[in-house]
């Protein structure tokens, strides 16, 4: 048997819901370390507060892939996971810029810390699923279309929630300034609660308009080979500590994909962690003290527009993806993303003011749209199919380790050797990209041989 072909709208539907994840990952992204700043974190530290995002992942998607390939029951397969983390990760995003609320019981600081650490995880148990969900769903030759059309939603979701406290402010004319009661602006605040609201509303619409293959029904799209594994498999009891025996089997194409997701994901949270002190003081010339002026929080917005940006350019990127592949297959044009997005990253550096980091982020585009694509497009065509949940869950231990590297590292080497000027963690970031677009080049990809 083969799997249906799903039409553009019916794959559309199916990943709608990362519209809403990414939007609040993205006001994570582009605020978090404004927020813990304004809380009191140090510029050094900002990369200690962000390992929490990392280690929920570490820990939290190889358990939700492994649980979710052995699930089935009314509610389907992956669909309950990416809604039970929708709803915590709602309550994260909700309370993180309200943190001082709880100031009688601890300091804002380590609330809003903890407040990061139920999003991550919250996120982390949301997304696997739908990574997975694409794998189970698509016949191998729409793989790459459904990790760009994913791509392109999370790119449109990144931009809403990018430029929300950006337009909040000047359209709206709700305050980017501290207030008395609160040390966050109502731009920001009320930009986590819309998200939050969107977050869950857009998980539902895939959970509506999306139907589930049963696991006897993936056995059947199995070759003959892969289904008698799957059957002597089904006859034992799944473990969660197969999870290291899948580990320790995992296919020769992910272990190459492992290095060009270190370098690339090293890269991406130096760019997360460092933006905002880097455009501060760079850019606007602040003193590395300076957390509460109205000119930090203009600096503040000012990021928000600029990750708007490469989320925009991304989701634009993500529907030529596909083409592009075909014309001079997926590695090279992973490659060729990679290199660029690495010259954005170097440019930030040199440029004069804060609109030619535009320029800048329009090259990070095309980085983070073959980022979130090709790896997966490649990776998908080496797995088996029941072990889709489990190995797309292992995966991502190659996102998160270079994050907790970069975590660990980051802050001294800004605080100790970049004399506290975090532009140059910017740089380092830049050239991690240009590494991981060499390594990318010797990946076997089953599908692709160009």
């Amino acid at each position: 048997m083969e799997k249906r072909k799903l039409s553009f709208w019916q794959i559309w539907n199916m990943s709608f819901g990362f519209l809403g994840i990414q939007m609040g990952f993205a006001l994570q992204n582009a605020n978090a370390s404004r927020i813990l700043q304004i809380f009191g974190a140090d510029v050094h530290e900002l990369s200690w507060f962000w390992i929490i995002a990392p280690l929920m992942g570490l820990i939290v998607q190889p358990i939700i892939g492994h649980y979710s390939d052995n699930t089935w029951g009314r509610f389907g397969r992956r669909k309950p996971y990416f809604l039970a983390g929708a709803l915590l990760a709602s309550i994260g995003l909700i309370l993180m810029p309200q943190a001082e609320i709880f100031i009688a019981f601890m300091p804002a600081l380590w609330v809003g810390a903890g407040m990061l650490m139920i999003m991550d995880a919250s996120f982390n148990v949301a997304m696997e699923p739908f990574r997975a969900l694409v794998g189970d769903n698509l016949r191998a030759d729409q793989h790459t279309l459904g990790f760009s059309v994913q791509t392109a939603l999370i790119g449109i979701g990144a931009v809403i929630g990018s430029w929300l406290p950006y337009v909040l402010n000047n359209w709206f004319g709700v305050s980017n300034l501290a207030t008395e009661t609160s040390a966050i602006p109502q731009n920001l605040i009320y930009s986590f609660i819309i998200g939050a609201l969107i977050l869950v509303g857009s998980i539902l619409i895939t959970i509506f308009t999306t139907k589930e293959y049963s696991p006897e029904e993936l056995t059947q799209f199995s070759d003959e080979k892969s289904h008698q594994a799957s059957m002597k498999e089904s006859e034992k009891e799944s473990k969660l500590s197969d999870i290291f025996t899948d580990f320790a089997k995992m296919p020769e194409t992910m272990r190459q994909l492992s290095w060009v997701q270190f370098f690339s994901w090293f890269g991406l949270f130096g760019m997360w962690v460092f933006t905002t002190p880097a455009i501060a003081q760079h850019i606007y010339g602040l003193g590395i003290d300076d957390t509460k002026s109205a000119e930090f929080q203009s600096a503040g917005d000012w990021v928000g527009i600029i990750f708007g940006v490469y989320n925009l350019v991304s989701a634009l990127v993500a529907f030529a993806l596909p083409y592009i592949a075909k014309q001079i297959g997926r590695r090279k044009t992973h490659a060729l993303s990679l290199i660029l997005g690495g010259i954005g990253l170097i440019s930030m550096y040199f440029m004069p003011n804060k609109e030619a980091l535009i320029f800048s982020m329009i090259l990070v585009g095309f980085a983070w749209a073959s980022i979130l694509a090709m790896p997966y497009a490649i990776l998908a065509g080496s797995i088996q199919p029941k072990k889709m949940g489990v190995y797309m869950g292992i995966f991502n231990f190659f996102i998160v380790i270079p994050q907790i590297v970069n975590a660990l590292i980051g802050g001294p080497l800004v605080k100790y050797v970049y004399g506290d000027h975090a532009i140059y963690a910017i740089v380092m970031s830049g050239i991690s990209f240009i590494i991981a677009a060499i390594l990318v080049i010797k990946v076997k990809d089953n599908v692709d041989t160009k």
